[in-house]
């Protein structure tokens, strides 16, 4: 498991390239060890229950749709990109699936 301070450094350096924190995905067990204390490197960002840690980032456009990547928030670094229509009816549909194409990848990894 990641620890706080690597997780900050993360959300560091993505913030240092424009991109915003906008979501963050946290297993149980995660939850679980960082009690309270390590929601607040989140600030008002909502967390969601997951079967994986990761946070989603976006940054605004140079063309096209918003970028949107979720970083695996773990010891093996990992990312997907999206570019997704916010307004479009299957937006949240595309970051399901992006999520499950992470899990399921750091699966792979972690089996390998």
């Amino acid at each position: 498991m990641i620890d706080t301070i690597a997780i900050n450094e993360i959300i560091k350096t993505y913030q240092k390239h424009g991109w915003v924190l906008r979501r963050v995905l946290l297993s149980p067990a995660t939850k679980i060890s960082w009690c309270k204390t390590g929601y607040e490197l989140f600030d008002n960002v909502p967390a969601i229950d997951s079967d994986i840690d990761a946070a989603w980032f976006s940054r605004p456009p140079k063309s096209g749709g918003v970028a949107w990547e979720i970083r695996h928030l773990g010891t093996l670094p990992f990312a997907l990109l999206e570019k997704v229509d916010e307004d479009d009816a299957e937006f949240e549909a595309v970051l399901n699936g992006v999520e499950t194409r992470l899990s399921k990848a750091i699966a792979a990894k972690e089996s390998a």
